[in-house]
């Protein structure tokens, strides 16, 4: 029997992810041939760019405003 060999998730720091996205944004460059060139798959840098321009998921709470309102006009009967 052989063994298998254990995959394992490989992580990469917020910098180099960075200065990857930087070197996709140049023109003429593709993000295949950059992300060949870090030894990381295609798929996964496409990924990182489409967090980087995703919108912002912050959720502001919602706030009461006061109104003022009138006091009514009506007389008791």
């Amino acid at each position: 029997m052989t063994e298998a060999k254990t995959k394992t998730r490989r992580r990469h720091s917020a910098q180099l992810k960075q200065q990857i996205l930087a070197e996709c944004a140049r023109p003429g460059a593709s993000v295949a041939s950059v992300a060949l060139s870090h030894g990381i798959n295609a798929n996964v840098v496409h990924n990182w760019r489409r967090l980087a321009h995703a919108p912002s998921t912050d959720v502001q709470v919602p706030t009461f405003v006061p109104v003022a309102l009138p006091a009514p006009n009506c007389v008791p009967a």
